[in-house]
């Protein structure tokens, strides 16, 4: 069964997707967005219930492979050490995220110059600049101005409060005279664009009820449809089409019935993140790309980066009030984050200072052996319940075509595409610069007065950014789209979620994420008489 063609055919409603629908619908073009997943009701949020803490960790899990609802696919990631975490819905993993939001700094886009090693980007921070500005004032980012570990650059709403938990893990940092700033934060702390401020309800990671969190299903898709851009959920799509003069003429995809349609298209774009849109494409094969769609420079799945994730957790004496607020946004320290020659490893980190866990999660010490059962088990939950602060370490990861994204040979979804397969190590800088961070994570804990610390990674269910695995470059040899996120081998095909990524940075990428796809979308509007030359 087949359907008229459309001009603009998104597929994944993510944050990518629904930046470069929204960007786009200016062109009156008719664009169609397909979304495997489906739109979430803010009052089936878990945080709605008591339950939300149990939920979070099984039928609202950030894994698809725990949560395993009907619009996800698993994911084979035994030969992994970190778990592919994500979401398929409008919105996509915006949905779930922290909503900490920093931005890219101008040496992520080149560190091939700085120090030798990966890449340069073929674009830079300043050509990307007005786009941060642009995306920070659609979705209503917080924030102080000032920060001296960034080029200076205002937003539309104050920061997040720090509460009592922000205040003294500063202390500690002031004391050893190190870097931190308040986040920005992806999280309206006024009334902003019809929506309501947060009220620190607390669990963003399984959906603010609220709508104060600025996940894409909230900011950019009410402007998108009101702009014309259609939106169709529920629709599986298995494979991208394309021509004997290698020209992409549309996909095939799977209905919430699982009959099987074609949607003819002028142009397609992919938006499904560093591990979707590989699968994608390796499962696009046809006589003129029988290695994937793509995929001339084999590297379409190569270079997976994921951020090793580590954590300290410290336990103070004094009440902190440590459960209240916004779970992944409070300040940050960019003290480690630039290359620093007397130490072991390049590159850096970035320490995100996030809040205390509640009574269930806390409860969980009883896995660890740390709260006993009996008599002291009142006495111990006591002593860490809103007197724990964490700090989340995000290490940049540099690209080896060794970490891949492949396809399954076994294992499928319920439409039977194959599902993708996780392989990944960890590199010895990697490890080197994980456990520096264990050591100053410990040190600033300590300045701040912390009683108990506690530290462990990289994290098994961390892997949150999933970037680098249709890189973009010049050399059609060395990349899969070129500046502007064009594919160099389907002229008509072109991809803006974080895929895309020459270099991993050592920060939440959404912010990036969303500014390249704003670029990307100007740069092919910019184009539109010629893209297919």
């Amino acid at each position: 069964m087949a359907d008229d063609i459309v001009d603009v055919l998104i597929i994944g409603s993510g944050a990518s997707g629904a930046a470069v629908a929204w960007r786009l619908a200016d062109t009156r073009m008719r664009i169609v967005c397909m979304e495997q997943g489906d739109w979430t009701n803010p009052s089936d949020y878990p945080s709605t219930r008591r339950s939300w803490e149990a939920e979070a960790a099984s039928s609202a899990s950030p894994s698809p492979n725990i949560r395993n609802g009907r619009d996800d696919y698993p994911i084979n990631e035994d030969d992994s050490p970190i778990s592919i975490v994500n979401y398929n819905g409008v919105g996509g993993s915006t949905v779930l995220y922290s909503a900490h939001f920093p931005r890219f700094h101008p040496s992520d886009f080149k560190v091939r110059t700085l120090d030798g090693v990966a890449d340069d980007w073929p674009l830079d921070y300043a050509m990307l600049e007005p786009y941060f500005a642009l995306n920070d004032r659609i979705i209503g980012v917080s924030g102080l101005s000032g920060d001296p570990a960034m080029p200076p650059h205002e937003l539309p709403l104050p920061p997040i409060p720090l509460g009592k938990m922000g205040e003294t893990i500063a202390r500690g940092f002031n004391r050893l005279g190190w870097h931190w700033w308040p986040s920005d934060s992806a999280i309206i702390t006024r009334d902003y664009e019809g929506r309501e401020a947060c009220v620190n309800l607390g669990p963003c990671h399984s959906g603010c009820a609220k709508g104060a969190k600025s996940s894409a299903d909230m900011t950019y898709w009410p402007m998108a449809r009101r702009a014309g851009v259609e939106l169709r959920t529920r629709c599986r799509v298995s494979e991208i089409l394309v021509d004997d003069h290698d020209m992409a003429t549309g996909v095939v995809y799977f209905d919430e019935h699982g009959v099987e349609h074609r949607q003819r298209a002028e142009l397609v774009i992919l938006a499904c993140n560093g591990v979707g849109t590989p699968r994608l494409l390796l499962n696009s094969r046809s006589a003129g790309f029988p290695d994937g769609l793509a995929n001339r420079s084999g590297l379409v799945g190569k270079n997976l980066m994921l951020h090793p994730w580590g954590l300290i957790s410290g336990i103070f004496d004094e009440q902190l009030d440590s459960h209240y607020g916004p779970q992944g946004c409070c300040l940050l320290s960019k003290q480690f984050y630039e290359t620093d020659p007397g130490r072991d490893f390049v590159r850096g980190y970035n320490m995100q200072i996030t809040r205390g866990t509640g009574p269930v999660v806390t409860r969980q010490g009883l896995t660890r052996g740390t709260i006993p059962w009996g008599a002291a088990h009142h006495a111990e939950f006591a002593r860490r319940y809103d007197r724990t602060i964490n700090i989340g370490i995000c290490c940049e990861d540099l690209p080896e075509e060794r970490n891949c994204v492949t396809l399954d040979p076994t294992l499928t979804d319920s439409s039977g595409i194959p599902a993708p397969r996780i392989s990944y190590r960890l590199s010895d800088n990697s490890k080197r610069m994980l456990q520096h961070s264990f050591e100053k994570g410990t040190e600033v804990m300590k300045a701040a007065g912390a009683v108990d610390i506690h530290t462990e990674g990289p994290m098994r269910y961390a892997g949150w950014h999933l970037l680098g695995t249709a890189r973009m470059g010049l050399d059609p040899t060395r990349s899969v789209v070129n500046e502007w996120g064009r594919s160099h081998d389907v002229r008509n095909l072109f991809i803006v979620d974080g895929s895309v990524f020459v270099t991993s940075g050592g920060v939440n990428p959404t912010s990036t994420i969303q500014a390249l796809a704003l670029y990307i979308a100007d740069a092919m509007k910019a184009r539109l008489a010629n893209l297919f030359d």
